[in-house]
């Protein structure tokens, strides 16, 4: 199997895409933290140079992430198929015309699954104030969906995944050298508990960490991943991006303004 070179144009897009995103979480993070901040002693720094050391740090992790998570993703045969395509010179709009329904449809069928499944079976279980109220505006769920969609799939999903099956297809491979459907669909549900279990310090600044916060948040969050690794993995990083964008878009920007 011929592996391709490293494209360094591919690599900056993806990288800068990420760091966009990185900055785009920030009011909605900030809004979230805003009770914490209000009880910790003054900072020793003003807040603007604690953020700006945050974006740097990020910009740092994503550039490995980005490109360890592209290395591995070529000696499996994942990645971003469309991305390269268009950095080749090829056409790629009918194609993305045909990925943007059954992804964005997946995304929403994911973020409308979520919403049912913690009202149902959580909200009763868990503090109200991981299920009802207390959402920053739509405003900036909205900007925050990029983070998802973008920087989140960077890690999860082009290094972690990416980590997970080419580890897994040194054991587990198929005559071509791959790793096989289990071996894809074992790194497929790792990373996606270890995206559950990603989201826990988030949920630690809200409310105490018990075994039903903890279970809710691999579950919730578990589902989610477990269908933007299928996509990843079947239909490459775009279809992933897209679909967690709209997932997020339904659970950041219309549960604010419709659900509250």
């Amino acid at each position: 199997m011929e592996r391709k070179s490293f494209d360094w144009r591919e690599f900056l897009i993806l990288w800068a895409a990420g760091v966009w995103g990185a900055i785009a979480v920030l009011p909605y993070v900030l809004t979230l933290q805003a009770p914490l901040l209000e009880k910790m002693p003054p900072l020793p720094m003003p807040l603007t140079v604690v953020i700006a050391i945050q974006v740097i740090q990020n910009a740092v992790l994503v550039a490995i992430a980005v490109g360890l998570g592209l290395l591995l993703a070529a000696r499996i045969e994942l990645g971003a198929p469309l991305l390269e395509a268009r950095l080749d010179g090829e056409a790629v709009g009918q194609r993305l015309r045909a990925l943007l329904a059954p992804t964005v449809l997946a995304g929403v069928a994911a973020g409308v699954v979520i919403i049912a499944l913690d009202r149902l079976a959580f909200a009763p279980r868990v503090p109200a104030a991981l299920s009802t109220g207390g959402h920053p505006p739509a405003w900036q769920g909205f900007l925050a969906s990029f983070y998802g969609g973008i920087t989140e799939e960077l890690f999860m999903r082009l290094f972690l995944m990416s980590l997970l099956a080419w580890l897994l297809g040194l054991v587990w491979r198929d005559r071509s050298g791959h790793p096989t459907v289990g071996a894809l669909w074992a790194a497929n549900l790792v990373a996606a508990i270890l995206f559950g279990l990603g989201h826990l310090p988030t949920t630690a600044a809200l409310v105490p960490l018990t075994g039903m916060v903890v279970l809710r948040a691999i579950v919730l969050n578990g589902i989610a991943g477990v269908v933007f690794g299928h996509l990843y993995w079947t239909r490459g990083l775009e279809a992933a991006m897209l679909a967690h964008f709209s997932a997020d878009t339904v659970l950041h920007v219309l549960t604010p303004l419709f659900l509250s």
